[in-house]
């Protein structure tokens, strides 16, 4: 289990957890990221992940992406 930051671009991975504070978990799982989901890193640049979440692509910053594990 790894933070999403640390996952090569182009591989399909699973959402293993969610991390952070409630608030924080109803923000990702609003935007798709849900424990058991598929996830796949498009691309990075300067810490900003662009991923593939449920058919859609999605944005995200670091301080993001850190609380999820995959």
């Amino acid at each position: 289990m790894m933070p999403l930051v640390f996952a090569d671009k182009g591989k399909k991975l699973q959402i293993v957890q969610i991390k952070g504070n409630a608030e924080t978990k109803q923000h990702l799982a609003d935007l798709g990221f849900t424990v058991g989901g598929d996830i796949t890193v498009i691309s990075e640049s300067g810490g900003s992940l662009i991923v593939s979440v449920k058919e859609s692509r999605v944005a995200l910053g670091r301080d993001m992406a850190v609380k999820i594990m995959v």
